[in-house]
């Protein structure tokens, strides 16, 4: 579960998180997480970034964390080093000048070679742990925009149809390209999240969604971009179907 670091330098870590490891602690669970192994790996860290409190008053460190993936979300990350280098890349997030692809593996056929979507987020009204896209929401309702291309179009033996995408979420906001897909009526494959008691595509046993590439300009001042390989689950899934 330890992540591989792709690049190092005074400012910045930047990493291929695995699927299944958590970025930091939540109150919820017992499980280490991506904040516990950078504690270890890298205790200068400690006091750089912003700690998660929990609405009883827990407090938890994120180290360095400046952008989260989902748990089940494997891919490539960034981290600070350094208080300085927080405030940079903060500050490159909010102003949107960092670049995240993804590939995304979703139920169906999807209609067109591109779009986007571009639906305000809020919290469903029946159930806590899900975002939401649409007027259906509840609660505050964020900014959402997500650009996706169609990459192929798949089936798997039995008939059942998906598409593999390339999707650029342009906001940050939790659980995005899950939401927004699903808002069109695709959901992200083996989501149990979002696409509850829906079929697998072995060796597939979590979401199908994969950080591929990060684009920006370090606090350096050098423009980089980082990669980072689909995971075997993946790679495998995709070998099982037939392109149409």
């Amino acid at each position: 579960m330890d992540p591989r670091v792709i690049y190092e330098d005074a400012d910045v870590l930047v990493i291929d998180k695995p699927a299944g490891l958590n970025v930091h602690a939540d109150g919820r669970t017992q499980e280490l997480t991506l904040g516990d192994w950078l504690l270890e790996k890298y205790p200068g860290m400690k006091d750089v970034g912003e700690p998660f409190t929990t609405l009883d008053g827990r407090v938890f460190p994120r180290p360095g964390i400046v952008h989260r993936l989902d748990r089940d979300t494997s891919g490539v990350m960034i981290l600070a080093k350094t208080p300085e280098a927080f405030t940079y890349l903060k500050e490159q997030f909010k102003e949107h000048k960092v670049k995240k692809e993804y590939l995304a593996l979703v139920y169906g056929h999807v209609s067109g070679e591109s779009g986007v979507i571009d639906t305000p987020i809020g919290k469903s009204k029946k159930d806590f742990r899900q975002r939401e896209a649409g007027p259906e929401s509840g609660g505050a309702k964020r900014e959402a925009r997500t650009v996706w291309e169609m990459k192929e179009r798949l089936v798997d033996a039995a008939g059942h149809q998906f598409s593999l995408l390339h999707v650029r979420p342009e906001t940050g906001r939790t659980h995005q390209i899950r939401a927004h897909m699903k808002s069109l009526g695709y959901p992200v494959t083996c989501d149990s999240l979002y696409a509850r008691g829906r079929i697998c595509v072995p060796p597939m046993t979590r979401h199908s969604l994969h950080a591929t590439k990060l684009s920006l300009v370090l606090p350096s001042g050098e423009a980089k971009v980082f990669e980072s390989p689909l995971r075997d689950d993946f790679r495998q899934a995709l070998y099982s179907l037939d392109k149409v």
